[in-house]
């Protein structure tokens, strides 16, 4: 028994007798940007560094852990600090079936059947490899999750890479049950499963030596993903023979943000064909569905947004049918536009806004990168000619460059919106000629830079932390620039839900932002809800809360006085934005309202109110069934029977279960009087 032991861990943690060292680069697009360093010691220890930086963050840890003969953790450490700056500590030991874990989400013990895997709330991507061994050793490809849920993985796709006369084959495996999407990880394709690769469309994590290969995994990846993807679409849209009738439904009226009589709502041919008053004689429908008691809404918008292809399900789930991406590499946005506008893959359709940053060492590699003013405008050029009507200025773009920016995006037609630009204030870029600013951090840092505040860096977070709850918001200085966005009509994108975890949440608390979402998911996204990368803690939590209730009585100043708003997140899909609209109820703004500025206003400033946004004869039909009166209780957005995009109807209890979430509402009865069309 003792010899098998030894064989099987040798399987999992390489030669026992020499320490080995494997080394990983870190790539943003073709920047490097860190490393991962796995060493396994003589003893079977293996040790794990991990260090990278983008967007003037970055993670820096350090691991130790050793695997039981299941595969899984017999123990593991990680200490270090967080994306944001907090400090992160983490332990799991195992002493044969009894297992004992503290982290910044949590701690307990349990009492295990082998096999188990524990799933760390913050870890390397060596991690990842762990526990996809772990699972695979299982003959059902099935394992308990500690502390919660079950794993599962999937072989996708095969690939030999060949380099100086060396070849190595890999695989790529998804594992499922962690999140609401699959983890997708590249392992050496022989006994040692070592970590090889974790690729996404412009970050990478690959062995060293081995760059050159990136591009080609992640085409491989991307490739599978699609493939997985559209046998979700098949399985999970659903179309009608004919005309489709919402039948007694009160209609959201987006533009007065209130809602009509009980109304007969016809859909045909991805339009909106009639509109009647309520119990009406029915003509015609292929499928009837008694919306008594219910409320037919514009679907949404999420105005603020970085899409993967498995962020666009959730979306979906959630109501939104239409998604501004606000940055993200140029080649992976194209494709995703294509598979999801033919219908390949489950989507919003995405309306892409141009990212233009400076370079600097600050740098965040989401989009095109820029040396000097001419480059600017060469990358307006770019996006203007590739159909984007709206450019996003980053953080290290050189704030002698936006005046003349802005005005060449205008003049091809491009709307300019963005952060504020490192050592400049909010209003001197509204003056430059920004239309719209994203998140009320960039919006209240007007009142704390000074010329030398570098906002490339983190302070561009702790220092609305930390000076935001001092603000007299009756001060001249802020009622001038309360007016000056009135007058200039700039739209602010609050994205509210990203802040209110960050100002609000000390470790081990939940995010109030996924409160109402966190019974439906999977244990390791709940456990993950239970940690702040911000380092909020007993000494400053006070504050911290204080200043969010300004951010939320700033908001309020703001739409009293005639500002319009979008309603993005910045987060995961779908539940934030249901937060976001929560978070503008509670800063004051009628729910009715909330919810046109995420339909009308959504429609408004994307340039696609000629066709969605309302539900007018001659429309798109995009539209989400509800329990209960949004106009009364925002949270009814979170209370979708039916979500239809162009005609097409999905329900959100398939389609959320289908990425391990619990429904939050079952289906609606539908009468059909002629059989569903084929997918």
């Amino acid at each position: 028994m003792r010899k098998l032991f030894a064989v099987m861990l040798c399987l999992f943690v390489g030669n026992v007798w020499a320490d080995t060292t494997t080394r990983y680069v870190v790539k943003f697009q073709d920047h490097v940007g860190g490393s991962q360093v796995t060493t396994v010691r003589s003893d079977g220890t293996i040790h794990v560094t991990m260090s990278y930086l983008d967007n003037g963050r970055g993670p820096d840890i350090k691991e130790q852990y050793k695997i039981a003969p299941d595969g899984g953790f017999l123990s593991y450490k990680v200490t270090g600090k967080s994306t944001f700056g907090a400090p992160v500590s983490e332990s799991f030991t195992r002493k044969g079936n009894a297992v004992e874990w503290v982290s910044s989400a949590d701690k307990g013990k349990l009492t295990i059947a082998d096999p188990a895997a524990y799933v760390p709330v913050e870890s390397s991507f060596e991690t990842l490899a762990v526990v996809a061994r772990a699972v695979n050793k299982q003959p059902n490809k099935k394992l308990k999750g500690v502390p919660g849920g079950e794993i599962g993985i999937e072989r996708l796709a095969e690939m030999k890479l060949t380099r100086n006369g060396q070849t190595v084959p890999v695989v790529l495996y998804a594992l499922t049950g962690v999140t609401t999407q699959p983890g997708f990880v590249w392992l050496t394709d022989d006994a040692e499963q070592r970590f090889f690769a974790f690729t996404f469309a412009w970050f990478q994590v690959i062995e060293t030596g081995w760059e050159d290969q990136a591009a080609a995994l992640t085409a491989r990846q991307a490739q599978a993903e699609t493939e997985w993807l559209n046998r979700l679409q098949t399985r999970l849209s659903h179309e009608f023979s004919g005309p489709v009738l919402f039948r007694n439904v009160r209609v959201f009226d987006s533009k007065e943000a209130k809602l009509t009589e009980p109304a007969d709502v016809y859909v045909d041919a991805g339009k909106i064909a009639a509109i009647y008053k309520g119990s009406s004689t029915p003509r015609g429908a292929a499928a009837v569905i008694d919306g008594s008691g219910k409320v037919l809404s514009p679907a949404l918008f999420d105005m603020h947004t970085h899409e993967s292809v498995w962020n666009l399900v959730l979306q979906v789930a959630a109501g939104v049918t239409t998604s501004r991406d606000m940055g993200n590499e140029v080649g992976e946005m194209r494709r995703i536009r294509r598979e999801v506008d033919g219908r390949h893959i489950i989507g919003p359709r995405i309306i892409p806004s141009g990212f233009i940053e400076g370079d600097s060492e600050f740098a965040s590699r989401t989009g095109l990168v820029v040396k000097s003013l001419q480059e600017a405008k060469e990358a307006v050029d770019f996006y203007a000619q590739h159909g984007y009507r709206q450019i996003k200025i980053y953080n290290s773009f050189r704030p002698e460059w936006v005046q003349e920016t802005a005005a060449y995006a205008h003049e091809r037609g491009l709307r300019v919106s963005g952060h504020i630009p490192a050592f400049m204030r909010a209003e001197e870029a509204v003056r430059a000629g920004y239309d719209e600013i994203q998140h009320i951090n960039q919006v209240l840092l007007n009142f704390f830079v000074t010329p030398k505040t570098d906002t490339r860096t983190l302070a561009r977070f702790y220092l609305i932390a930390e000076e935001t709850y001092k603000l007299d918001l009756d001060s001249k200085r802020v009622t001038d620039f309360i007016d000056l966005l009135k007058t200039r009509g700039t739209v602010i994108d609050t994205t509210l839900t990203a802040f209110e975890g960050m100002l609000n949440q000390k470790q081990g608390e939940l995010n109030p932002s996924f409160a109402a979402a966190a019974p439906n998911v999977p244990v390791a996204l709940q456990r993950q809800w239970r940690t702040n990368s911000m380092n909020v803690t007993d000494k400053n939590v006070d504050r911290y809360r204080a200043s969010y209730a300004k951010l939320l009585e700033f908001t309020n100043r703001m739409y009293k006085a005639g500002i319009p708003f979008v309603a993005g997140t910045d987060d995961i899909a779908g539940f934030t934005l249901h937060r976001e609209l929560e978070l503008y109820v509670k800063a004051g703004i009628p729910a009715g309202e909330a919810l046109r500025i995420a339909t009308w206003n959504g429609a408004k400033y994307t340039g696609t109110s000629d066709r969605l946004g309302s539900i007018e004869v001659g429309k798109s039909a995009d539209v989400m069934l509800l329990d209960g009166d949004p106009t009364q209780d925002i949270s009814a957005v979170r209370r979708a029977r039916l979500v239809m995009k162009e005609g097409v109807a999905y329900y959100p209890a398939e389609v959320f279960e289908a990425i391990g979430v619990k429904r939050f509402a079952d289906p609606p009865a539908i009468e059909l009087s002629a059989p569903a069309a084929a997918n």
